[in-house]
């Protein structure tokens, strides 16, 4: 029998040191031969990345040296930053940017093949007719914006082979745009295929596809752009087992799937297939990301989204017709595929994310490696369930609702439970359906949640994701309000009891929502959040230095609505309790964005709790910090609204809580 509890204070299975030291950060999978490898990021040891191989007989083993920490700082949010062929393996050491190679199968150490200096380097492609490695390289060696080009690296044949020689710089092979990404061979060699763009575009504005001949040398003649402008988005480029190059564009209003092909020496592209209401691209806020594979002469193994879910599915190129794959698997942003298999990170529902693969003829799935070893009872799972609010102008905000799920706890009749809003990041990203362990932190607790695909979201097409074209701060703010009173209105959530939580650009609506429509949320957690708009665009690394311009206004001509819309500027229309997190390394959104609101709301007498945290960058991976996080934010939310969390946390130092109690 269910004890009967009032929802926030249930005894939850899943205590917040679970959440952190069980969750894997699983990307970046690949296939060479027989084995697979992928990157996981690892909270207990810091939240540093490792590379790790399954080989043919099923062994699992890490392929980096201990203390490696594969990542990569270009854009700052980085990207798949290894490559492997044949049993090499090349990396980004993210502790001084260069990057190395060696053998996972002959166990050597590994060496550096870059000079050290301050340069970058993302989403490697192997050139084994030419013996190089070609990726994008950042380079800070200068005053100034760092310069982004695609450049050419020199390794060694088969079998790889310590080289013998002082590192030799990188060659240039492609120069001139703000932006590269997604160097892709083809099939023999022949042709090169790349994205570039120009400030003040994201790469979801707008790309342009390039493709050149590349010579027996290695260089790159005859370059066209294929595809793509400033008001079109090119996602992805690569080649099929036959060479036609395909990729995903949004000219439709929706990021299709193309294909192009190459007639006396012009290109045309024309749609691969036509599914209505899906999208083949994601925004590219990392590199090396895929939404399509070739998987044999004529197939296609794809992911694409319906209404926020992702689907696993072939094409068949001929036809252009569309099979799902394993129903219920939801594919995050990386793929790697054979003939017969796909290898990819995947969740569902109910289960974890997962390294898994997928056979292509039966759906069978096999579970490789998951991200989390934390197990929750089939009852105690609270499953994602999209809805569709009325918001402003008459339009339809898009969103998750998780329910509160224990099975050993029922709350009081008549009680509502308190909703804790999210407010993802991006802002152009996406909230996902797949099990959450920090969703399910709150929810076996009692709490409702919603995490809202508000407007300017991806995966809804390219006009919804242009509804926060010069409205950040608004529209947004609008859709997350209109969430909350629409599952108040159904009778799922508590009037008096409406919180808002969000990191980064989530942050910033969590900010304006609590600082320009007081009185809807009564409690409020920011995750290195913006506060002062202003200040960011002058103080932002060089992937994001524009992006306000097209989500507020060109600067500092509208210097005036950047004022406006700086929750740092009107304190004095808070009157909730609000609590922020901070990573004191953040490159992104720089510390002195949330001290300066912690200041403030100090000043005018509202309880406010400021937890920073050295050694952490922008999004939090060491696990004493996640633990931390979820406990103070609980304890936070216990002291400002009420009630007593069932869990023993460490106390909060919550400044003008007595004076406000």
């Amino acid at each position: 029998m269910p004890a009967s509890a009032p929802y926030g204070t249930w005894t939850s299975p899943l205590p917040a040191a679970r959440v952190a030291a069980g969750e894997l950060r699983l990307s970046a999978v690949a296939i060479d031969g027989d084995d697979i490898y992928w990157v996981e990021g690892r909270p207990q040891e810091g939240g540093r990345n490792v590379l790790v191989r399954r080989d043919a007989g099923g062994r699992i083993a890490d392929v980096t040296p201990p203390g490696t920490n594969v990542r990569t700082r270009v854009h700052e949010y980085g990207g798949t930053c290894y490559a492997v062929a044949k049993g090499a393996v090349y990396y980004a050491n993210f502790s001084d940017g260069r990057i190395y190679a060696g053998s996972a199968k002959q166990d050597p150490a590994y060496v550096p093949i870059t000079p050290e200096g301050k340069w970058f380097y993302a989403d490697f492609e192997i050139d084994r007719r030419r013996n190089r490695l070609m990726c994008v390289r950042e380079d800070h060696t200068q005053p100034g914006e760092p310069v982004n080009t695609l450049v050419s690296i020199q390794i060694t044949g088969d079998p790889w082979v310590a080289p013998t020689t002082p590192c030799v710089a990188p060659t240039v092979i492609a120069a001139g745009y703000d932006f590269y990404s997604t160097p892709r061979l083809s099939p023999d060699g022949s042709m090169l295929a790349w994205l570039s763009w120009r400030h003040p575009n994201m790469p979801w504005d707008g790309t342009e596809l390039w493709v050149a001949d590349v010579t027996a040398s290695g260089a790159l003649e005859h370059a066209s752009c294929v595809a793509g402008g400033a008001d079109v988005s090119i996602y992805q480029p690569g080649w099929t087992a036959e060479g036609t190059l395909c990729f995903a564009a949004d000219d439709t209003g929706w990021w299709t799937l193309m294909r192009a092909q190459r007639r006396d020496g012009s290109w045309r592209a024309t749609p691969l297939t036509q599914l209505s209401g899906a999208e083949f691209g994601r925004p590219e806020w990392v590199l090396g990301t895929a939404t399509w594979l070739a998987a044999g002469p004529s197939r296609l193994v794809v992911s694409y989204t319906q209404r926020g879910l992702w689907h696993l599915a072939t094409v068949d190129e001929r036809s252009g017709a569309v099979f799902d794959v394993a129903p219920g698997l939801q594919p995050h942003e990386w793929l790697a595929a054979t003939d017969t298999d796909v290898v990819l990170v995947a969740g569902s529902a109910t289960q974890p994310n997962a390294v898994v693969r997928v056979d292509l003829g039966s759906g069978a799935v096999e579970t490789i490696r998951e991200a989390s070893s934390v197990k929750l009872d089939a009852a105690d799972v609270s499953e994602a369930q999209p809805i569709e609010c009325p918001t402003t102008g008459g339009l339809t905000a898009h969103a998750f609702y998780y329910p509160p799920c224990n099975h050993a706890f029922t709350a009081p009749p008549g009680g509502r439970p308190p909703l804790i809003v999210i407010t993802h990041g991006g802002p152009t990203a996406a909230a996902k359906a797949t099990f959450n362990l920090e969703v399910q932190f709150w929810t076996t607790r009692g709490f409702a949640v919603v995490d809202v695909n508000y407007g300017g979201s991806s995966g809804f097409g390219r006009a919804y994701r242009q509804r926060l074209a010069g409205t950040w701060g608004i529209v947004d703010v609008d859709d997350v309000i209109n969430a909350a009173g629409y599952l108040v209105q159904e009778g799922l959530a508590d009037p008096h009891r409406l919180i808002v939580r969000g990191g980064s650009a989530g942050g910033y609506t969590t900010l304006a929502a609590l600082t320009f429509r007081p009185g809807v949320f009564k409690a409020g957690a920011s995750y290195y959040g913006i506060s002062d708009l202003e200040v960011l665009e002058l103080d932002t690394h060089k992937f994001e230095s524009r992006y306000s311009h097209s989500l507020i206004g060109p600067y500092p001509e509208r210097k005036d609505i950047y004022y406006e819309r700086s929750p740092i500027h009107f304190v004095d229309r808070l009157a909730a309790p609000l609590i922020l997190f901070q990573g004191l390394e953040d490159k992104v959104v720089p510390p002195n964005q949330s001290q300066m609101m912690a200041d403030a709301l100090r000043a005018k007498g509202l309880p406010v709790a400021y937890l920073a945290f050295e050694g952490e960058q922008h999004g939090f991976r060491k696990a004493e910090t996640i633990t931390r996080s979820l406990e103070a934010e609980l304890y936070f939310y216990g002291a400002v609204l009420g009630f007593e969390p069932a869990d023993q946390i460490e106390p909060v130092p919550i400044a003008n809580l007595r004076s406000n109690s």
